[in-house]
């Protein structure tokens, strides 16, 4: 690709700013919110016309009998496929299109998109529906000032991730979507900062247990067993022994941030005795002994980590705690577990989006691993693609934040990073 193609394609994404603008405003403007999922039909119709119009062949896929789908809440997921003048390699663009829960403390309004200075506003904004609009604007602007490239091109607006991604990237890459002789190279433009690129995350495996008791009258608890009590016994000794295991562990992996690069655990819930009721209920609890609690653990481990072992922890913690405790009887059941992921600096999509960097920013590329999962865990696991990572705008630490936004320039920016791959990999 010579140089004077570069500046016709870095031209044309800065003559495409207002349309990258109004194009990240309507994205969110659609409130696609997880759960339970509402408007995926909507956004990927409003996605497919436009690419359609593009010249992409467009498929709407629903991921049928996919977790948390259902009639009132069907998981649509839309992929659109620009083929070239000539055989080459497939470049696929992958991001959800899913946002978390508003939340409180917002000060505008969340599906709004103001836009004020270089920012706009909004749920989604930076996680990660600016991330799309970029990709978009890249792959449109590419085009235009190569017609006759090579290979094939690939957008896809995916499903779920918040919750997993298995109504998305999941169920795609079973049907083969994700396929290394149909795609060779996956960019998810995930908000990791425009001038880093992210190889891959850590492991992550989440569990609940349950501690078992006896029910009574609360006015003659030695009549019954304290489930709650023993869930306690359960904390203390995470506390005591478990916590301060896990701070000695660390990773070679560039996981960001700084804290991120040891062994992390989180209590994600805890449930115990007589279940809340509705908010308008008056009335007094009753006086029982709880006879069952539950905590559901979320355990991130390192790529040095066998899972194995790390499962091993835990119900070695409660092993000694029903040695020495009394009555102590406990359930544990896996919920969800990922494998830690981590792509090779010399990789083909990781070198030419470096470059790419380099060129559009005047600066060397920082390479970083995320503490959570995203949807590459799908595109390697089930897919079997490794040349995956994730690059585009925005600032992590403002995902699922109030008054969360995204930077117009870093999207125009991280535009131009990601068409000029596409004209590394694909100019004819």
């Amino acid at each position: 690709m010579t140089s004077e193609a570069e500046d016709r394609i870095i031209a044309g994404i800065g003559a495409r700013r207002a349309d990258l603008v109004a194009l990240t405003q309507d994205l969110i403007r659609i409130p696609t919110l997880n759960p339970p999922g509402r408007n995926y039909l909507e956004i990927c119709e409003y996605l497919a016309d436009r690419l359609g119009r593009q010249g992409f062949t467009v498929d709407l896929i629903r991921a049928e009998g996919a977790p948390g789908d259902s009639p009132a809440h069907p998981r649509w997921n839309m992929v659109a496929r620009k083929e070239g003048a000539r055989h080459g390699d497939c470049v696929h663009f992958n991001s959800h299109h899913d946002v978390v829960e508003v939340g409180h403390g917002w000060t505008r309004d969340p599906f709004g998109a103001e836009v004020e200075g270089d920012r706009i506003y909004g749920r989604g904004s930076c996680d990660m529906k600016g991330g799309l609009a970029a990709s978009i604007i890249a792959a449109e602007a590419f085009i235009a000032a190569c017609p006759d490239f090579r290979g094939a091109i690939e957008i896809s607006a995916t499903a779920d991730e918040e919750t997993g991604g298995y109504g998305g990237v999941a169920y795609l890459a079973e049907q083969g979507r994700f396929d290394p002789a149909r795609v060779q190279h996956v960019i998810i433009p995930e908000p990791l900062h425009k001038d880093r690129i992210c190889l891959g995350h850590r492991g992550v495996w989440w569990a609940e247990i349950e501690t078992k008791g006896r029910i009574a009258h609360g006015s003659m608890p030695f009549l019954g067993d304290s489930a709650i009590r023993h869930m306690g016994a359960v904390l203390e000794e995470m506390e005591r022994t478990l916590f301060p295991l896990l701070a000695t562990k660390r990773t070679a992996m560039p996981v960001i941030p700084e804290g991120a690069k040891q062994s992390t655990l989180n209590i994600n819930s805890i449930h115990g005795g007589e279940k809340e009721q509705e908010e308008d209920y008056t009335g007094l609890p009753a006086p029982c002994v709880p006879d069952r609690c539950r905590i559901v653990i979320d355990r991130r481990y390192l790529i040095e980590e066998d899972l194995a072992e790390v499962k091993r922890e835990v119900t070695a913690l409660l092993e000694k705690i029903r040695a020495e405790r009394p009555n102590f009887q406990y359930d544990i059941r896996d919920l969800f577990e990922v494998r830690p992921t981590m792509t090779e600096k010399d990789a083909p999509v990781v070198r030419t989006t470096a470059a790419a960097i380099e060129k559009v920013l005047g600066r060397h590329a920082g390479y970083v691993v995320s503490p959570g999962t995203y949807d590459q865990k799908h595109i390697d696991r089930i897919g079997r693609l490794k040349n995956c990572i994730a690059y585009g705008p925005g600032v992590l630490d403002l995902a699922h934040q109030p008054d969360e936004w995204v930077g117009i320039t870093d999207m125009e920016d991280s535009a131009k990073v990601m068409a000029l791959v596409l004209a590394e990999l694909l100019a004819p």
